[in-house]
């Protein structure tokens, strides 16, 4: 099957939640979903966040809300709210570079990223089973190695790995597939930081074989096939989108 085709087959009238989707990565996968014919539905931290979205051009036709996924009733609450549940992309995330080894900001850091994203995922649980649906986790490069500066960070992704596997063994059983991406260096808000330091931004580049820094587009693309019928025997599997970064 043509995979253009099977990701529109499959995911026309389907409905798509991207937790995390106001901007970045989240974003472009949630638009991605959309001109694939799905109903998405991008949450932000905060309202600031979801009415930013709202006023974005090109996030027109997709729903914002406001949800801090640290809030477990307010993730119950909106999450299981749907009528309807075909795809959980799990994007929300945050990274405290210098500060994370404060103990009550590793403990923030670890809470959004993967405890966040586990509660995301058990109030998707029982709708996502009524659809056979799918879930897309947002790991990172930091799934597979560590980072001085970012402890957190790096603890937060490794555990977002074996969430993502764990799941997949326990979803099985209600046809839901569960899968991660791990993106390399993206240029989003996050890595603004370390694109606008020329030495650290050359370091990445001479790293990586493709030779530029990512672009949130291009990990809309892998996001889709993960959620397509063109991916229906793909399960706990964890698709590093790097540029060769990891292999060099």
């Amino acid at each position: 099957m043509d995979t253009s085709t099977a990701f529109t087959a499959f995911l026309t009238g389907r409905v798509a939640c991207v937790v995390g989707g106001t901007s970045g990565i989240g974003a472009a996968i949630a638009r991605a979903l959309k001109a694939a014919g799905a109903h998405v539905t991008v949450s932000g931290a905060s309202l600031a966040e979801a009415q930013a979205a709202a006023a974005d051009s090109t996030m027109r036709g997709i729903v914002p809300v406001a949800l801090d996924v640290a809030d477990a009733q307010a993730v119950k609450r909106i999450v299981g709210s749907f009528a309807q549940l075909d795809v959980l992309v799990n994007c929300a995330g945050m990274i405290r570079r210098g500060e994370e080894h404060d103990p009550e900001v590793f403990a923030r850091v670890v809470d959004v990223n993967l405890n966040g994203m586990m509660r995301c995922c058990a109030a998707a649980r029982p709708l996502l089973a009524q659809s056979g649906g799918c879930i897309i986790n947002i790991a990172s490069m930091l799934s597979f190695f560590g980072g001085g500066l970012v402890p957190a960070y790096s603890a937060s992704k490794g555990g977002v790995a074996q969430l993502t596997k764990s799941l997949a063994l326990a979803y099985a059983a209600d046809k839901i597939r569960v899968n991660a991406l791990a993106p390399g260096w993206i240029a989003t808000p996050l890595t603004q930081p370390l694109r606008d330091d020329t030495a650290r931004s050359s370091g990445v580049l001479a790293r990586t074989p493709l030779g530029r820094w990512g672009q949130p587009e291009d990990v809309a693309g892998p996001a889709l096939f993960l959620c397509s019928s063109a991916a229906q025997f793909v399960t706990g599997v964890i698709l590093p989108v790097d540029g060769g970064y990891l292999v060099s």
